[in-house]
């Protein structure tokens, strides 16, 4: 028993090994799938923060650009002008994932009580850590009641 313990253990390992992390080559076209599934979380966290405003941790998943560019407190003046959006946001959708010159653009769907606002995030990676560079509010639609 010990001994079939230690071959999976192993096994699982060397599979672990294997993997290549999910952003070492970014090539230009669609994303992965294991890439849309952590671009997904890191903006789904800043959406979900945004929406608490918890402002420093919404903060925190803007690249290290950014946040060299844009302090805190001036984030959450842009946010509050011109993403209201996000804080009243009803539920989100995550549409077309590509990677283009080294940047990964992620179509976003927010839903608020009467429209939904489509939003091209950019977002860059730096070693294996993704942050938020832009979001850009690309159009407004009225929803209709049903």
């Amino acid at each position: 028993m010990k001994g079939f313990i230690a071959i999976c253990l192993c096994a699982a390992l060397l599979t672990g090994c294997a993997q290549k992390p999910a952003f070492e080559e970014l090539a230009d076209g669609p994303c992965t799938g294991a890439q849309v599934k952590l671009i997904d979380q890191h903006i789904s966290g800043q959406i979900d923060a945004l929406a608490k405003r918890e402002w420093k941790q919404a903060y925190s998943f803007a690249s290290e650009d950014f946040q060299v560019r844009v302090g805190v407190d001036q984030f959450i003046k842009i946010i509050e002008s011109q993403y209201a959006v996000l804080i009243n946001n009803q539920g989100y959708q995550f549409n077309q994932c590509t990677i283009a010159g080294g940047m990964i653009v992620q179509e976003v769907g927010v839903r608020s009580a009467e429209e939904v606002s489509n939003l091209t995030y950019r977002l860059s990676v730096n070693g294996s850590t993704l942050g938020v560079e832009a979001a850009v509010i690309n159009e407004v639609a009225v929803q209709l009641s049903a």
